[in-house]
């Protein structure tokens, strides 16, 4: 990992040395280009092809540099994990660019990334836990569901043959012994070892709450258990930490969104197949605030689900408490970046991260690092009609509401209690009955409950010496905050009140895909031209301009690259084409010399 002062110098950029701009910033197209050609594997960025992946890479840092001071993890040639970035960007306070010239590390670097190389086999395809949003001081992870003893054993006995036997993930600064021989001979002794490192670098990042977005407990192939999660390791070793068990569908669902013609709503997914068998489960003091009726999720559609799924989220990186997120599916390049990604521009978008980066900035950073870098198959799910990528960034129309707004909760949080007979228990006390709909709760009571202390468990490991990453960083963030977060909004012309949105180029593009309800503005059944939508009456707040912004830029660039070259045809024609309907309709592109 690069010492304080390279991650300063790499925080301002490529250029940061000269002063001089790059010659050219690599553009969405490009990235897209290449992102539906291959798959990113950092071994490979040395070499044929090897200086445009470096030049997203570059980017990259140079868009984390406007707004943060950071470190980074030395991953070249993939030696700690194949599909993670050559250079892992580890966020430690936000920052002006004052203070970047005095950045010191909030970490002892050389402690996190022996930890980093310790845990990494204790997750699937060694995609260990990696920090990659900063918010509030608190770090929301990503990484992939915990290796079952499958992988795990023929990992670890893969490193030890090729490395001359030492595996490094046993024997990275200590020698093999005679006692570390004999753990490897038992199932137990073996995975105490190898998750303990894993609690040790989630504690280290002060970590708290964990998401799972399985379906199942343990992924099964060929008969055998290849992984497994922290919701059914028997030996409770993560006890201490608060488990969520959020099941989502898994790419091959999204095959079904392809074939209706991308069309969410209404998408059920199957919850009675054979493979499904983890329950959603999620502790009260989560819930409470929320006003949903977690007792139906196997009946929403795909627009409720993630839509919940993300408020859930949401509030529990909004809530008071200074701990950290992990959101992990089995490999964690599928739904693990859906929803990162959706965190990183929903947060964006009320102005409370990347507060610098303009729409087009902040989508590049977002599909170039979350899902690029982090080695999303995009090629293969496009092969298969698998799109979730797709579905991430179209998705955006269903959250522009206020209701998906961290800035609003912490304004609600702020205003003097009304009566102070009447107390935030008693309102999650209430009977659904007696809440109200669901419209006025959502509205006047968003409330985010303190987490309690979560039960200690009874196993324990040997305690790092440190303060948690989490705590220096939050310190950190809150020296750092004086003003309000409505002062660090993205600074653009605001709409008049009294001024209806443009019936011209982008500003017909934003109604388009204002109704969060009505999927014409998209896709229409058939090869008929798609209808224009009809301007809404009210001028857009800042939140879901900026959000239809990120959302036109993405359907611009995804129909004249990976759009335009589809080639397995829909029943109402391919993608490309309904892409190339729907950027014309809206006023993206000028019309050709065909007719639609």
């Amino acid at each position: 990992m690069a010492g304080a002062r390279a991650a300063a110098a790499a925080s301002g950029g490529p250029s940061a040395s000269s002063g001089n701009p790059p010659p050219q910033e690599p553009g969405l197209g490009e990235l897209l280009e290449e992102f539906s050609r291959t798959q990113y594997r950092a071994k490979d960025c040395s070499g044929t092809g090897g200086s445009k992946v470096e030049r997203i890479e570059k980017r990259c840092l140079e868009l984390f540099g406007r707004d943060y001071c950071y470190s980074v993890i030395q991953n070249v040639n993939g030696d700690i994990c194949g599909h993670y970035p050559q250079h892992i960007v580890f966020l430690e306070y936000e920052s002006s660019e004052k203070e970047k010239d005095t950045f010191q590390s909030t970490v002892q670097v050389s402690k996190l990334q022996d930890l980093v190389n310790r845990s990494k086999t204790a997750r699937c395809r060694g995609r260990f836990v990696c920090p990659v949003i900063l918010f509030k001081g608190k770090h929301i992870c990503r990484s992939a569901t915990l290796a079952g003893w499958g992988e795990l054993y023929g990992r670890t006995g893969y490193n030890y043959i090729f490395s001359g036997g030492a595996d490094d993930a046993w024997a990275d600064s200590e020698d093999i012994t005679e006692e570390d021989c004999a753990l490897r001979s038992s199932d137990t002794h073996l995975f105490d070892k190898v998750r303990g490192y894993d609690i040790k670098l989630l504690r280290y990042l002060s970590v708290k709450y964990i998401c799972d977005l399985m379906v199942e407990n343990k992924k099964v192939k060929f008969g055998m258990n290849v992984t497994s999660s922290e919701k059914v390791d028997k030996a409770q070793r993560y006890a201490d930490f608060t488990l969520l068990s959020i099941p989502y569908p898994g790419c091959e669902f999204f095959k079904e969104y392809k074939d209706r013609d991308y069309m969410a709503e209404g998408l059920i997914f199957n919850w009675k197949q054979d493979y499904v068998d983890a329950p959603l489960s999620i502790p009260d003091f989560l819930t409470c605030s929320l006003n949903i009726d977690w007792s139906q999720y196997q009946s929403w559609d795909l627009v409720q689900q993630t839509q919940n799924y993300l408020k859930l989220l949401l509030s529990i990186i909004n809530s008071d408490d200074d701990s950290g997120l992990l959101v992990h599916c089995i490999s964690g390049w599928d739904r693990t970046p859906l929803f990162i990604s959706l965190l990183r521009l929903s947060l964006w978008a009320d102005g409370l991260i990347h507060t610098s980066l303009k729409p087009a900035e902040i989508l590049y950073l977002t599909v170039a690092y979350d899902w690029f870098l982090f080695g999303h198959m995009l090629v293969d799910r496009l092969s298969k009609g698998e799109e979730i990528f797709f579905f991430c960034f179209n998705f955006l129309k269903h959250i522009i509401s206020e209701e998906f707004s961290a800035l609003k909760t912490q304004r609600r949080k702020s205003l003097p209690a009304r009566d102070a007979g009447f107390t935030l228990e008693d309102i999650c006390m209430l009977r659904r009955k007696d809440r109200g709909s669901t419209t006025s709760l959502g509205s006047d009571f968003s409330l985010v409950m303190e987490s309690s202390p979560g039960a200690a468990g009874s196993f324990t490991y040997e305690a790092v010496e440190l303060l948690p990453a989490g705590a220096q960083t939050q310190a950190a963030w809150r020296k750092s905050h004086s003003s309000s977060p409505q002062s660090v909004l993205w600074n653009r012309p605001q709409p008049s009140e009294d001024r209806l949105p443009s019936h011209q180029g982008l500003g017909e593009a934003k109604s388009s895909s204002s109704s969060s309800s009505n999927h014409s503005d998209f896709f229409r059944m058939g090869s008929s031209p798609l209808e224009v939508p009809k301007p809404r009456l009210a001028a857009l707040s800042e939140r879901e301009t900026r959000l239809q912004e990120v959302r036109s830029a993405f359907l611009a660039a995804y129909s004249s690259t990976v759009g335009l070259r589809a080639a397995a045809p829909s029943p109402s024609g391919a993608i490309g084409g309904l892409l190339e309907q729907f950027v014309r309709g809206v006023g993206l592109r000028g019309p050709s010399s065909s007719t639609l």
